[in-house]
C-alpha cells in the first residue's frame, strides 16, 4: 500500500538526507558533481528545505510503500496552477508505477485547492523524466534557462497538465 506522509518541520532534516542521496545516484549522467553538489546544497538542503516550507508556500511529502520510504514530492500552488517542484523515487522503485500512483495524489491534491493546471520544470537533457510527464498529459509550453549562481543554469522545458 503507497502512502503519502506529509513532511513536518521535525522531518525537514530526514528529507534534506534522503534527497541527497537520491539526487546523486540519478543525476549524476545527467549533471556534473559540482553541479549536483550546487543544487542539493542549494534547494534540497536542510536550511532550503526549511525556506521553501515556512517562508515559500511549499509543502513536501515522503512517498511510502508498505512502509518503507521509496521517494519524495513537493508542491507549491500558483494562483492558478499547482506547482510540482519535485518528484524522486529511489531507483529500485522506479518504472513500477509509483510516480504515476504519486501524481494521482498530487492532482487530488490540485483538485483540493481549486486548482484546474499542473505545471513542472523538466531538464532538456532528463529524457526518460520528460518522455513519461508527456505520457502522464503534460503540454510542453515553452523552454527556459534560469541561471542558479555559481556559473551554473537550469536548461529546461515548462510543461503544463490540466485537470
Amino acid at each position: 500500500m503507497t502512502d503519502f506522509i506529509k513532511v513536518e518541520k521535525k522531518d525537514i532534516k530526514d528529507l534534506a538526507a534522503f534527497a541527497k542521496d537520491i539526487w546523486f545516484e540519478y543525476w549524476h549522467s545527467i549533471l556534473t558533481l559540482g553541479q549536483i553538489y550546487y543544487m542539493v546544497n542549494k534547494f534540497q538542503s536542510e536550511m532550503a528545505l526549511t525556506e521553501q516550507i515556512e517562508h515559500d508556500n511549499h509543502t513536501y511529502y515522503f512517498i511510502e510503500e508498505d512502509g518503507k520510504r521509496i521517494g519524495y514530492f513537493g508542491i507549491a500552488p500558483e494562483h492558478d496552477y499547482l506547482y510540482l517542484s519535485k518528484l524522486y523515487l529511489i531507483k529500485d522503485y522506479r518504472g513500477k508505477g509509483f510516480g504515476k500512483i504519486a501524481f494521482e495524489k498530487i492532482k487530488e491534491i490540485a483538485k483540493e485547492n481549486n486548482l484546474g493546471k499542473i505545471q513542472l520544470n523538466v531538464a532538456k537533457q532528463n529524457f526518460k523524466s520528460f518522455l513519461i510527464y508527456e505520457k502522464w498529459g503534460f503540454k510542453t509550453l515553452h523552454p527556459v534557462v534560469t541561471r542558479i549562481g555559481n556559473g551554473y543554469e537550469m536548461d529546461d522545458y515548462v510543461m503544463e497538465y490540466t485537470l
